[in-house]
């Protein structure tokens, strides 16, 4: 454990309703978060925000505004953390404007954020598909990225960590990226080692002694068939147009990425016991407006298994095929992963037996948060209900970033 008892110095981006912050803060008091920003362009009320400051308070620095124009008003941090959409990581050539990524990507504004200040570590959460994606290119977005930190002196790990492999209540596959700038010990040391030891030394990261792999370890048998290793720099790509255009490799849910040099691999996680449905479920009597009232026939058809016949644009037929969902759901597993429309009359809501009655319902707006770590009625502030459940389906799983929180006090 470092000695070192300084304030890290945090900044919150797509803050959302705070898990981010209170994961970190459940970790150590030495975080302090210096500026947060959450905004919904789409939404005339900002629930989350409001959210947010009900929980930590009124401040300037608790900023609900376009990170586009609010970016600029940033303080100095060490750690920069945030949960960003996968979008269209693509570039082009603008003129005299050089480089310019597609208009509305959120990542360009991380970029102008990093590029501004330099801060020593980051911690970026995104859905798993982000390492597949575009269809059409595989890999391309994440080597883009990977680029990029790689431009500004970061190094990266990476791991899809999926909350219930390590012992939570939910089946949620999110990949966490941490960069660490070419300032700090943990990028000086693994330079030293990965020059004297190359390509072992770093798959050997993903098994024993990377970021990842104390607080979320995985067995050491390999696939020895999913591994790959791949440059970003301008050994193999000239510049991030270069990526952009020409990129192409395979990732895995594990890797890092030192001077250029990416290795990934596939892992598997250790066995760990889940908490299930049952233990997060309430035990008291539930509101009678959570139950299934009358047939629940539409809800088996949407859980239900199906083959349906449709025509392509150009005439031609196929068959749409879905295969079926556990109906009620088993309350002696963790949850499958909880979406922004959970509690409509929808394929992927949850249904489970009560515990007093034996009836079937959805699942509480609390039974959500106990979901993703939080604390009970964490976003009981006033905003109506179905938005607590899109809350809570944009939100990450807390004990997570927790254990990110601790790891990270541990190499600084």
């Amino acid at each position: 454990m470092s000695k070192n008892k300084e304030k890290v110095r945090v900044v919150e981006l797509f803050a959302g309703v705070g898990g981010f912050r209170v994961g970190l803060e459940r970790s150590s008091n030495r975080y302090e978060t210096v500026w947060a920003n959450q905004w919904e362009p789409s939404k005339k009320v900002q629930h989350a925000y409001d959210c947010y400051v009900a929980r930590f308070g009124s401040s300037p620095n608790h900023v609900n505004d376009d990170i586009a124009v609010a970016k600029r008003d940033i303080p100095a941090h060490d750690l920069l953390v945030g949960g960003f959409p996968c979008q269209d990581y693509s570039v082009a050539r603008t003129g005299a404007q050089g480089i310019e990524g597609k208009k509305g990507v959120l990542w360009w504004n991380i970029q102008d954020i990093l590029s501004t200040h330099r801060p020593r570590y980051v911690v970026l959460e995104n859905v798993d598909r982000l390492l597949k994606s575009p269809a059409n290119q595989r890999g391309r977005d994440f080597g883009v990225i990977l680029r990029c930190f790689n431009d500004m002196g970061y190094g990266v790990e990476w791991r899809i960590i999926n909350a219930a492999e390590y012992g939570h209540a939910q089946r949620r596959r999110r990949i966490y990226i941490m960069a660490f700038h070419s300032s700090t010990e943990i990028y000086r040391e693994m330079e030293h080692t990965a020059c004297a030891n190359n390509e072992s030394f770093l798959f050997n990261e993903l098994y024993s002694k990377g970021f990842y792999s104390s607080i979320f370890p995985v067995k050491d048998e390999g696939c020895p068939d999913k591994s790959s290793d791949a440059w970003v720099d301008k050994r193999a790509y000239a510049d991030l147009i270069e990526v952009s255009n020409k990129f192409s490799a395979t990732f895995y849910n594990s890797g890092i990425m030192i001077n250029g040099r990416v290795v990934s691999k596939e892992v598997t996680p250790v066995d760990m016991k889940p908490t299930t449905l049952r233990e997060i479920r309430h035990t008291s009597p539930v509101d009678e407006k959570y139950f299934l009232n009358g047939s629940t026939e539409k809800w088996e058809y949407l859980k239900g298994p199906k083959k349906i016949p449709r025509v392509r644009p150009n005439g031609e037929p196929y068959y749409f095929s879905e295969g079926g969902i556990c109906f009620p759901d088993d309350l002696d597993k963790p949850s499958r992963t909880m979406l922004t429309s959970e509690s409509s009359v929808n394929r992927s809501t949850h249904v489970i037996e009560d515990a007093v009655t034996g009836n079937l319902r959805l699942l509480t707006p609390v039974e959500c948060e106990r979901l993703n770590g939080f604390e009970d009625d964490w976003t009981n502030t006033g905003m109506p209900e179905k938005f607590r459940y899109f809350t809570m389906g944009n939100a990450l799983v807390v004990p997570v970033v927790e254990k990110i929180g601790q790891r990270l006090l541990e190499v600084t």
